[in-house]
């Protein structure tokens, strides 16, 4: 962890989430930065692909430790969720399960009413997290809080320099993780059905678990005017989805 800790500071090159998972020694490490409409957390990277998938189930449902920590400001420790209540996340806990992951604990980025992120730890099959895994967790959610909000202040080169080359290290990107498309598909929710911005994500997180498909597949159909939401459906249960494939990239060829 000393190394990560160093290498966060000094922007060192590398492969973030491997090396934190590594360093933790745990089954797996995803980051997840508050952005866009409604400020929800946005996976960022996570190591092996179950931490990236179980991000995006927490995205896309909306429930979960990680959504808990940030809106709490404080660590979520579930390291198994078997003894978690069925009702505290009834929609989570059974997917979760069928992804294999035993336990979970997420340790918000930020300072006071500040939000920044949330650092999510996945546990082994053991179900458990020492108290030096929590130790660990926790200072590397400190610097990571420390180096995001220091990123753009006012002369900020680091103590070596690099100036925001830290941050740009833990902030690199996977293709299969930003969800840009998502944010500017709830702004065209809201218009479509004259709400606001908060009830367009739930809407299209409604329509994405009900169709069983990632939400990132529907916000591009949205995007693209392949799918548009109509108030007019009784059925709130696919969150509000008209059924009109005929966008201008339909197969149809629709004008939409």
């Amino acid at each position: 962890m000393a190394d990560v800790l160093r290498s966060l500071r000094q922007g060192r090159r590398g492969d973030p989430a491997r090396e934190c998972a590594q360093a933790l020694g745990a089954e797996g490490v995803a980051l997840s930065l508050l952005v866009g409409f409604g400020r929800a957390p946005e996976p960022l990277w996570g190591h092996p692909e179950v931490s990236a998938r179980f991000e995006e189930l927490q995205f896309t449902l909306g429930e979960g430790p990680g959504p808990d920590a940030v809106h709490t400001g404080t660590p979520v420790l579930e390291p198994d969720l078997e003894c978690v209540r069925p009702d505290r996340w009834p929609v989570l806990l059974p997917s979760a399960r069928e992804l294999g992951v035993h336990g979970v604990c997420c340790f918000p980025l930020g300072i006071g009413a500040i939000r920044v992120g949330v650092l999510t730890v996945l546990c082994d099959a053991q179900r458990t997290m020492t108290e030096q895994q929590c130790v660990d967790a926790t200072a590397l959610a400190a610097a990571l809080t420390g180096t995001f909000l220091n990123r753009d202040g006012p002369g900020n080169p680091g103590s070596d320099g690099n100036g925001g080359a830290a941050a740009d290290w833990f902030l690199e990107r996977s293709a299969g993780l930003h969800r840009a498309s998502v944010h500017q598909a709830t702004g065209m929710i809201s218009v479509q059905l004259g709400v606001p911005v908060a009830e367009a994500l739930l809407r299209l997180r409604a329509h994405a678990y009900s169709s069983e498909r990632p939400l990132s597949e529907v916000a591009d159909d949205v995007v693209a005017r392949r799918l548009r939401f109509n108030d007019n459906d009784n059925d709130a249960s696919d969150g509000g989805f008209d059924g009109d494939m005929n966008g201008p990239y339909s197969p149809e060829g629709g004008k939409g």
